[in-house]
C-alpha cells in the first residue's frame, strides 16, 4: 500500500525554526519529525511513500535519498505551484492507482493506522477521514458522524459559539483512486474545504474513523516545545536513536557527561559528540550533535540543536536554540525563547520570554532583548551613541520601538514638563517622532511640537526657557536609511552620559510612568519660535558693517529648512543671495559622497564664475558647513577649521578658542600670535558646547565642519557661521583665499582602522606602554608631543575603530610618523589576539 506525505508547507507560523529548513525536517529528539511519521508508516506496513514537495525540496530530497537506507521506497512530486492539500494530490494522481494513505510530514502521532484501514475497508468507503477528540476545536476542523460513522457535517476553525463537537479532522486520510476525479488538475483544491464538502453533499460514502492515542500538529513554537515534553515526560513514546545508559540517559557516540550523573534529572538526550562538563545540570533535555555545555550550565525543558556552545554559567528554561548558536557566560534565556541559526550572544546577555531571534543575529554582551528580532542586523546592550539614538528606518528603528523610547524618555521627566521637539524635512523622521511623543504623552509629557525645523534654532529656543529637554529626529547625513533621534537637555546641550543610561535602563526594564486616563500630556505648537531666533541673530551680528560691504554670496541650502529662514536673514544684512536647492523636499533619500561632491563642484564654479565673496555647503541639519572661497578653492573641514581661526584671531580681540585634542597644532600658532589661548578638549560634541559655556570663549569647532560663535549661542550653528564669516570678511578686509592661501603650513593625517571592541582597552594600554617616556596627555585617547610633531591614539566611543592622527611640520616626517604608529596598532592587535 502505497502513502502520500504531505510535505510542502513553509512553516510561516513556527518560524525561526523554519528559515532554514522545511517544517517536516524541523529536528524532534535529534531526528526530523518526518521520520517519525516514516517510522510509524513503516510500523503498519506502508513503505512505498509519495512525497509531496514545494518549500526547500532539496533538503528533504537530500537526507532521505530513494529510501532504501530507511527501508521503504520513495517517490518524489514537486508541484510547479501551491495548489493546496487536495490539488497537490492530484499533482500524483499518476503513481496512484490504488487506495492510499495520506498524511501530513509534520505530525507527531501515534495512532493505530492499521485500525483506520480495517475501518475503511469494512465500511466499503470511497474516503475515510481519522478523527480525534481535543479539549480545544478552534484551530482545527470540527467533525460530527452519524452511529455508522458516516460523516454527516464539516466546520473548519470554528468559533467557541459555533463547536457542536470536540471531534476533529487529523488530517489523516484513506482515500480510493476514484475520489482524485473530484479534483480539476492545475487548480488549487483543499481536501477539508472543497472535496469533503462535496462529497457529503453528493452522498458518497465519506465515513470518520475517531482513534484514541497521541496526535499533536506541530504547527507553532510552542506546540514543538510541548511536543517535546510530552517525549521527555513519557506522554508519548517515539524510537530515540542514542543508546540508552540509564533510565533516562540516552547518550549518541562519542558524547560524554561529567562524572556526576546527579546533575542530570528526568529525560536527558544527548546527540553524538556532545560534550557536558563540569556540574553543569540538565533536566528534560534534548541536545544535538557536537554540542558543548560548560561547567555550571543549567539547562531545563531546553532543545538544541547541532553545535550549539554553551559558555560556563549559561541558564536556559524551556527555550530552543537551534544549529551552530553561540551563547556566552551567565547567559539567560527564558521560556518560550528561540534563538535561530549562527546567532551569537555576548557574555551576560539576557533573552526575555517568548522572544524570537531570527538566524544569524549578533546580540552584545549585557543586553536585554524583550522583543523580536527580526531584520536587523544586532541588538545592542546600548541604545545610545553618545546623546543620540539611531538605526535602520522601519527596520531597527520601528514607530513601536520610537514610541517605548518616548515612554522611556517620558518617565525620566517631572511629570506634566514640556519637551521641544523638531524634525527635519524627511517623511521617515516625521512618522518617528509622532510615534515618539505618542509615548511621551502616555508618561504625562507635555509636548511643544515645532515640526520641521533647523537643529540650531530648536538648540537656541532650547536654551531661553520652558523647556526640560528636546528631541530632534533627522535622517543620518551618513546613511539615507538610518534615523537619528538626538536628545539635548534644558541648555540645548546633548544629554549626558548618566541621562542617557536613566532612558535605557527604563526602556530595557519596560518600568514606564503610565500615567492616569486623565492625565496625558498635550501637545501644542510653538508658532514665534523663528521669532526668537532671528531676534537673537541679528542683534549679534554688526548690520551695518555687513549692509556697507555689498557682500554676495552663494549657498547650497540642501533641501534643508534652513531655506526658510536663512536668505531672508542675509538678505536684511544687506546681503546678495545666490541659493541653491532652497526647496523642501520630504521624500529626499538623501546624496551620496558623489552627489555631494558634484554639489560642491557646482557651487565652486558658481562661487568663481559670478566673483562671490565666498560659498557655503549647509548640512541638512543646520549644524555643518563647508566653505568655498572666492576662487571657487573647497576648503577640506580642516582646513576650513584653522582658516576660521585666523579670522578669528584677527577680529575677536582677547578670549579663548575650544578645540578637540585632534585638532592641528596651527591653532596654538595662530592663536599665540594673537594674544588668545587655546582650550583643548574632548571630541564629542557636548564637550566642546560644554566649554563653549565658558565666558572668555570667542569660538568652538568640531573636526567634521561644526562651528559656534559663542556670543550667539555655544551650539554649533551653521547660519549664523555664515552670517559671522561674513561680517569677520568685511571687517578684517581678508577673503577667504587669503586666509588659506597664509595659513602656517603644517602636514595633518588620519585614519580609522578597524578594531574589535574587546582589544580597544589593550590598544590604549599598550599605548600609554609605549609612551611612558614621552610627553604624554590624556584627554581623549593618547596624545603624545614628539616637539616637531605630535600623534594621538584615539579610540571610537561607538564603533569598533580606533583613530590615529599625526601631525608634522613636513610631509616627510608626517607620513613616517603616520606609518609607524598605523603599524604599532596593527601590530598590538596581533599580539592581544594571542594573549
Amino acid at each position: 500500500m502505497k502513502a502520500v506525505l504531505m510535505a510542502g508547507g513553509f512553516g510561516t507560523r513556527i518560524q525561526p525554526l523554519t528559515i532554514n529548513l522545511p517544517k517536516p525536517m524541523i529536528p524532534l529528539i535529534n531526528r526530523p519529525i518526518m521520520a517519525h511519521i516514516v517510522d510509524l508508516l513503516k510500523g503498519h506496513g506502508i513503505n512505498d511513500l509519495i512525497l509531496l514537495l514545494y518549500h526547500q525540496p532539496e533538503i528533504i530530497k537530500n537526507y532521505f535519498g530513494d529510501g532504501s537506507e530507511f527501508g521503504i521506497h520513495i517517490t518524489y512530486v514537486t508541484p510547479l505551484e501551491d495548489f493546496g492539500t487536495a490539488g497537490a494530490v492530484k499533482a500524483a494522481a499518476k503513481f496512484l492507482d490504488e487506495r492510499f494513505l495520506i498524511i501530513s510530514g509534520d505530525l507527531l502521532t501515534d495512532f493505530d493506522l492499521s485500525r483506520v484501514l480495517a475501518f475503511h475497508e469494512a465500511n466499503q468507503a470511497l474516503a475515510t477521514v481519522t478523527l480525534t477528540s481535543v479539549k480545544d476545536p478552534l484551530q482545527f476542523g470540527v467533525v460530527i458522524t452519524d452511529k455508522d460513522g458516516r460523516i454527516s457535517k464539516f466546520l473548519e476553525k470554528p468559533g467557541w459559539g459555533e463547536v457542536f463537537s470536540d471531534t476533529i479532522n487529523t488530517g489523516i486520510y484513506v482515500v480510493e483512486p476514484e475520489v482524485l476525479d473530484l479534483i480539476p488538475a492545475g487548480e488549487n483544491r483543499d481536501w477539508s474545504k472543497d472535496v469533503f464538502p462535496q462529497m457529503l453533499a453528493e452522498g458518497a460514502a465519506l465515513f470518520g474513523c475517531t482513534l484514541q492515542g497521541y496526535w499533536a500538529d506541530i504547527g507553532n513554537t510552542d506546540a514543538y516545545l510541548e511536543a517535546t515534553s510530552d517525549i521527555t515526560s513519557g506522554r508519548v513514546a517515539v524510537p530515540i536513536q542514542e543508546r540508552q545508559v540509564g533510565p533516562n540517559l540516552y547518550l549518541g557516540n562519542e558524547a560524554e557527561v561529567g562524572a556526576d550523573h546527579s546533575r542530570l534529572e528526568g529525560m536527558v538526550v544527548l546527540g553524538e559528540n556532545t560534550q557536558v562538563l563540569g556540574r553543569a545540570r540538565l533536566k528534560n533535555c534534548v541536545v544535538g550533535r557536537n554540542c558543548l555545555i560548560e561547567d555550571g550550565c543549567e539547562l531545563e525543558n531546553a532543545v538544541l540543536w547541532d553545535n550549539v556552545y554553551l559558555r560556563r554559567g549559561a541558564s536556559i528554561h524551556g527555550a530552543v536554540l537551534c544549529h551552530r548558536v553561540r551563547v556566552g557566560q551567565e547567559v539567560v534565556i527564558e521560556e518560550g525563547a528561540v534563538i535561530g541559526d549562527e546567532t551569537e550572544i555576548g557574555d551576560k546577555a539576557l533573552i526575555k520570554k517568548d522572544v524570537k531571534v531570527w538566524p544569524r543575529k549578533v546580540i552584545e554582551g549585557g543586553a536585554i532583548v524583550t522583543t523580536n528580532l527580526i531584520w536587523g542586523e544586532k541588538w545592542r546592550k546600548s541604545l545610545f551613541e553618545g546623546a543620540m539614538v539611531r538605526g535602520l528606518t522601519n527596520v531597527e528603528l520601528t514607530p513601536e520601538f520610537s514610541a517605548k523610547l518616548g515612554a522611556a524618555y517620558g518617565s525620566t521627566l517631572p511629570k506634566d514638563a514640556f519637551i521641544l521637539a523638531g524634525r527635519d524635512a524627511i517623511r521617515a523622521s516625521r512618522m518617528l517622532k509622532r510615534s515618539f511623543v505618542g509615548g511621551l504623552l502616555s508618561a504625562g509629557i507635555n509636548v511643544r511640537d515645532a515640526k520641521m525645523i533647523s537643529l540650531p534654532v530648536l538648540r537656541y529656543k532650547l536654551a531661553t526657557f520652558g523647556e526640560v529637554g528636546g528631541v530632534h529626529f533627522r535622517q543620518s547625513p551618513d546613511d539615507p536609511a538610518t534615523t537619528e533621534i538626538l536628545f539635548f537637555d534644558g541648555e540645548g546641550n546633548e544629554i549626558s552620559s548618566s541621562m542617557a543610561k536613566g532612558i535605557e535602563r527604563i526602556y530595557y526594564k519596560e518600568n514606564f510612568r503610565r500615567v492616569h486616563f486623565s492625565e496625558p500630556g498635550g501637545i501644542a505648537d510653538i508658532p514665534k519660535i523663528y521669532d526668537y531666533y532671528r531676534e537673537g541673530f541679528l542683534r549679534a551680528l554688526d548690520g551695518e558693517l555687513l549692509r556697507g560691504s555689498a557682500t554676495k554670496v552663494v549657498i547650497d541650502i540642501n533641501h534643508s529648512p534652513a531655506g526658510d529662514l536663512l536668505p531672508g536673514l542675509l538678505n536684511q544684512l544687506g546681503c546678495e543671495v545666490i541659493e541653491l536647492n532652497s526647496h523642501l523636499l520630504d521624500s529626499k533619500s538623501g546624496s551620496t559622497p558623489e552627489q555631494v561632491a558634484r554639489s560642491m563642484d557646482q557651487l565652486s564654479k558658481i562661487v568663481a564664475t559670478l566673483g562671490a565673496t565666498a560659498g557655503f555647503w549647509l548640512g541638512p541639519s543646520g549644524e555643518r558647513l563647508k566653505l568655498i572661497d572666492e576662487t571657487g578653492a573647497v576648503l577640506s573641514d580642516i582646513e576650513a577649521l584653522t582658516a576660521l581661526t585666523a579670522l578669528v584671531c584677527r577680529c575677536a580681540g582677547p578670549g579663548s578658542l575650544a578645540v578637540p585634542v585632534a585638532a592641528p597644532l596651527t591653532v596654538e600658532d595662530l592663536a599665540t600670535e594673537a594674544g588668545m589661548t587655546v582650550k583643548r578638549t574632548k571630541s564629542d560634541g557636548r564637550s566642546l558646547v560644554e566649554m563653549g559655556h565658558e565666558p572668555q570663549v570667542k569660538f568652538s569647532a568640531a573636526l567634521d565642519g561644526r562651528f559656534a560663535f559663542p556670543a550667539f549661542q555655544a551650539n554649533f550653528d551653521a547660519m549664523f557661521t555664515v552670517a559671522k564669516v561674513l561680517e569677520m570678511l568685511a571687517g578684517s578686509g581678508c577673503s577667504l583665499g587669503q586666509l588659506r592661501r597664509d595659513l602656517p603650513q603644517r602636514h595633518y593625517l588620519s585614519a580609522q582602522l578597524a578594531c574589535s571592541w574587546d582589544y580597544k582597552g589593550g590598544i590604549m594600554r599598550r599605548m600609554s606602554e609605549d609612551s611612558v617616556d614621552l610627553d604624554a596627555s590624556f584627554i581623549d585617547g593618547v596624545k603624545v608631543n614628539l616637539g616637531d610633531a605630535w600623534a594621538l591614539i584615539l579610540p571610537d566611543q561607538h564603533r569598533p575603530l580606533v583613530h590615529v592622527v599625526v601631525e608634522a611640520l613636513d610631509e616627510k616626517r608626517a607620513t613616517e610618523l603616520f606609518d609607524s604608529y598605523c603599524r604599532k596598532v596593527e601590530e598590538w592587535k596581533q599580539e592581544l589576539a594571542k594573549e
